[in-house]
């Protein structure tokens, strides 16, 4: 997540209930596309049962089992759920603590979050930094909800990033899980016992929480600073504690330097785009010390998040006409949109134009544009030239800022990372068998195999022809059950297409 952007939100519970599937299902009439198999798309059929997948035809002269409920898929296309492995489901967008939305927004807010990741065929998630365990359990209570994983507690260092922008008494509660460097044990909290606060104390307690991941900071700050980060001694150690662990290991990173440490450290996901560029950040081109960490980057394999979606978000607060865009209200509660125009959130706006006092609107929009913004793209560009390895990640929302709302960041992310040169191809793996990969969740999905979860996308468009598919959901399959796009509509006031029949 980024500093000028991070805050908790406030806890919402609600009980709920599973869907229930239907025990065998034959999905007939659509063009299978698989990642596993992009040689071999076809038209053909699906058949699932108990919520998973049992067969798959790439024919048309199939003939349903017996029993089986027949879902004509009208001559669409079906893909595996996208999984979208960044977002943080504790945060509200636009509410800052103490929680500046009124309550029956949040309220609201809360019930809709899950189905907005819905909306857009998200049906797998992974939560980078658990903030709140009440909030998970919250999103895992919801009668609809994409499948959650977690990396668990956040793992920071005392006065590092993100806990610095917190009161310390209120940092070492949000980030128990801390780890302090016995070089400057004096930054610990008074009374703290250093052996219950190393690499490999953290990362266990990440795994007993049921992670399936660690999370690391390496962030001196976006532009000048000099926030503590681990050292090399210490990324080593973090390693060897997410290996012994069996743990995927993520590092925050988004500058020239701390990408540099992160292949050095062997992560295994850097989650974030290069928009810092350091002391090279007005060169108009790729120079050649960046191009070459970009294709060591593309070389080692690592796990890659540009998450170009969130300068994008930061910058809506100079684009008066975001507020607008009638796709906020297919995953947004209304009252939640007429909230965004209120002075309580716009409370961000005056933190991210801090830097540049006295500059207008365009002025600033166009500084995202000239700088964060370019520079990304171009990275991502010489990555996606290389065949760099992709996962799919948004950190939805990046922060309280209102312009990164589940569902449609996710999309509008994916048109970023074509815009910024990502084949359709390379989109697509990135947000199914690729994410399935790094995470280690590819047994139970990331593609439409036998033995898979029945966590399936109907779209009246191919994603191999056009990023707009993205946006043509008829159905949702999660775990076997049917549910149509409509159903999922914050405000069903936009006109969706026919669910399957």
């Amino acid at each position: 997540m980024r500093a000028s952007s991070f805050l908790l939100a406030l806890c919402l519970c609600a009980a709920s209930v599973e869907p229930a599937s239907a025990a065998r299902t034959w999905i007939t009439n659509v063009t299978v596309v698989s990642p596993e198999s992009l040689d071999r798309v076809a038209k053909g059929s699906v058949v699932i049962e108990d919520g998973r997948i049992v067969a798959v035809n790439r024919s048309t002269d199939a003939t349903p089992p017996a029993d089986a409920t027949v879902v004509d898929g009208n001559g669409g296309y079906l893909i595996p759920g996208l999984i979208d492995s960044h977002v943080h489901v504790s945060i509200v967008p636009g509410s800052v603590p103490p929680n500046t939305a009124p309550a029956d927004v949040l309220r609201a807010y809360s019930e809709q979050q899950p189905r907005s990741f819905l909306y857009y065929g998200y049906t797998s998630l992974v939560d980078l930094a658990a903030y709140s365990d009440a909030e998970r359990q919250r999103f895992r209570r919801a009668p609809l909800h994409p499948d959650l994983h977690d990396c668990g507690p956040a793992i920071v260092l005392p006065g590092g990033y993100p806990s610095i922008y917190f009161p310390p008494d209120v940092a070492y509660r949000v980030f128990p899980n801390f780890v302090v460097d016995p070089a400057h044990a004096d930054a610990a909290p008074p009374g703290t016992n250093l052996e219950e606060h190393t690499p490999e104390a953290a990362v266990a307690r990440v795994k007993k929480a049921g992670g399936i991941c660690a999370k690391i900071f390496i962030e001196r700050g976006f532009r000048k600073g000099n926030l503590p980060v681990p050292d090399a001694k210490m990324l080593a150690r973090f390693r060897a504690a997410a290996t012994e662990q069996g743990l995927v290991l993520v590092a925050h990173a988004s500058a020239v330097r701390a990408q540099t440490e992160a292949l050095d450290a062997g992560v295994d996901v850097i989650a974030h785009g290069l928009w810092n560029w350091e002391a090279l950040e007005n060169e108009p081109q790729v120079p050649p010390p960046i191009a070459a960490l970009l294709d060591r980057i593309a070389k080692q394999r690592v796990g890659y998040q540009p998450t170009i979606q969130v300068l994008y978000g930061e910058s809506q607060y100079f684009n008066a006409a975001y507020l607008d865009d009638p796709r906020l209200l297919d995953v947004v509660p209304a009252s939640m949109v007429e909230w965004f125009r209120t002075p309580e959130a716009q409370a961000m706006k005056k933190h991210l134009t801090a830097s540049e006092p006295g500059a207008t609107d365009r002025q600033l929009y166009e500084i995202y544009e000239r700088f964060p913004l370019r520079r990304v793209r171009q990275a991502t560009r010489r990555l996606a030239e290389k065949h760099a390895k992709f996962v799919f990640g948004t950190d939805t929302p990046s922060g309280p800022v209102y312009g990164n709302v589940p569902g449609l960041n996710e999309y509008l992310e994916m048109r970023n990372l074509r815009d910024a040169g990502l084949s359709l191809e390379q989109i697509f793996l990135a947000a199914t068998l690729e994410n399935a990969r790094q995470f280690k969740l590819d047994r139970e999905v990331g593609s439409i195999e036998p033995g898979k979860a029945a966590n399936l996308v109907l779209l009246k468009k191919s994603p191999l022809e056009s990023i707009d598919a993205y946006d043509s959901i008829v159905t949702v399959w999660l775990h076997g059950a049917a549910i149509p796009r409509s159903q999922l509509a914050a405000n069903p006031a936009r006109p969706s297409p026919p669910a399957a029949r």
